[in-house]
């Protein structure tokens, strides 16, 4: 803490002075100086944020200027990153360093965690139920984790942020290929395009139509074949009273899904397009003009 003199109120006179807003976070203020007809506060250094990002490819920042950090060490944070509390270390060093023994797999966790300390004592928690990273650190993904929930909970309202966070993202950890990491990447991008789905869907109840649109195409772009996602389209285009752009997106799914792979639309989407035969009461298979619903 910085001690420091003020003619004037401190409470908004030190936000004045060069560089202190940046440097600092707060004043606390200790009285006055009767002689020097001051007040003496002492000002609060602002902690520096470290933020972990897992979308992509590894990076650990601190108030957004990078840090290189030796391929182990990396791991560490990850695995750490991932995991909603303390982890064992002996859990910890037999995961990442699986086919070494114990002992070795040991000395190379030390050996990482102490390349993290050198970039932060406070990055990493050590506590009596194991290894867990700071609370204090920001984790992309856990941001991720914590939208899909907000968005999916129906007594939560929908905020301007929710919309702008869902085209945020990436790829877990794209160049990897550990076993661990490759049943985390799956995890989240399952979780991230129900939220998107789910997100699109609320948007079209209360009427922002364009804005649900570009959410369901957002999970349209992460898995071209996922039919849950090209209903969440079909349903905003129905709810605009756009059929033909309804139908149009149909049959983009139908062909591609035949290319791909060889299979057909399931009837959940067969019966969404259905509606638009809605007067004559007609089923798809009756619309051969339009060639949907046939083989």
């Amino acid at each position: 803490m910085t001690v420091v003199l003020f003619t004037e109120p401190a409470s908004t006179t030190w936000q004045t002075v060069p560089g202190a807003v940046r440097r600092y976070s707060r004043a606390v203020e200790f009285g006055t100086d009767e002689r020097r007809r001051g007040r003496v506060i002492g000002l609060v250094p602002r902690r520096a944020e470290v933020r972990v990002s897992l979308a992509g490819a590894f990076e650990l920042s601190t108030d957004g200027q990078s840090i290189d950090l030796a391929v182990p060490a990396q791991r560490v944070l990850a695995f750490l990153a991932l995991q909603d509390q303390a982890v064992d270390r002996g859990h910890v060093a037999g995961v990442l360093w699986r086919g070494s023994s114990p002992e070795r797999a040991a000395g190379s966790l030390r050996s990482a965690l102490w390349r993290i300390r050198r970039c932060g004592e406070s990055i990493v928690e050590i506590t009596h139920r194991g290894l867990r990273l700071s609370s204090a650190v920001c984790v992309d993904v856990r941001e991720t984790i914590s939208w899909a929930r907000r968005v999916g909970d129906a007594s939560h309202p929908i905020e301007d942020d929710d919309v702008r966070d869902a085209f945020d993202g990436g790829e877990l950890l794209s160049d990897w290929d550990d076993d661990w990491v490759v049943l985390e990447r799956e995890w989240l991008r399952q979780l991230r395009l129900h939220a998107l789905e789910v997100l699109s869907q609320r948007l079209v109840s209360v009427g922002r139509c364009t804005e649900a649109i570009e959410v369901a195409l957002a999970a349209l772009r992460d898995e071209p074949l996922r039919e849950s996602a090209h209903r969440a389209v079909i349903s905003v285009h129905l709810a605009e009273g756009n059929p033909s752009e309804a139908l149009r997106q149909y049959r983009r799914y139908r062909e591609l899904l035949r290319a791909e792979l060889g299979l057909e639309p399931s009837s959940l989407i067969k019966e969404l397009v259905g509606v638009l035969d809605h007067p004559a009461r007609r089923h798809l298979s009756e619309l051969p003009d339009l060639g949907v619903g046939r083989a």
